[in-house]
């Protein structure tokens, strides 16, 4: 445990956590790029998910390397990256037994987006964020899932279209235990102190 610890503090690996959720981000960003292209102003800010979720702690890892908090940056993060990664997971899964193949961007989905909810987990007992915090982070969650399944701007699996209702209803609830897990993670277990090596 204290060999963690002292990983997850070490300066020289925050800066490879920055580095490679600043190109996962970019890569996101690409990925939503046709969608994104058809979405009225107004959505945009709620259309790219996952990539929105590893900027939020792309700014945590900054104000972590300057020895600093961020904290409805923390709340943002936590909430968005356990909720996204996991979803991203699921749907890569459904997607492989729905059409019965997946291409290798699938597989790579997966994994990345598995340590995208994990990372922020890890990180979680170093947060300084408060319950107005997770209040205004798990409002723009919920907020995002209207967004997504009343005006219908959703991430787009094709071979899932017939789901979607299905989906809708467990993104909902999916949002609900990820902010629930952010206020037991975040509020509830023991904060340790980031001590920036």
């Amino acid at each position: 445990m204290a060999k963690l610890q002292f990983l997850l503090t070490d300066r020289s690996f925050l800066t490879l956590l920055l580095i490679v959720n600043i190109i996962g981000t970019m890569y996101g960003y690409i990925w939503y790029g046709n969608q994104l292209a058809e979405t009225p102003l107004i959505f945009i800010p709620f259309v790219p998910d996952s990539p929105t979720a590893s900027l939020f702690f792309v700014f945590v890892l900054i104000a972590f390397l300057r020895k600093d908090h961020w904290p409805l940056m923390e709340a943002l993060a936590l909430i968005t990256l356990f909720k996204y990664g996991i979803w991203a997971v699921v749907m890569n899964i459904l997607t492989l037994y729905v059409s019965g193949y997946l291409p290798w961007e699938g597989y790579m989905l997966i994994a990345s987006h598995f340590a995208m909810a994990l990372q922020g987990l890890l990180y979680s007992p170093y947060y300084r964020m408060k319950i107005k915090h997770l209040c205004i982070a798990g409002l723009w969650t919920l907020h995002n899932d209207i967004i997504d399944y009343v005006f219908f701007m959703y991430p787009r699996y094709r071979s899932l279209d017939e789901y979607i209702p299905q989906i809708g209803y467990f993104t909902f609830w999916l949002s609900i235990a990820s902010i629930g897990i952010a206020y037991y993670f975040s509020l509830r277990t023991k904060r340790k102190d980031l001590n920036v090596i």
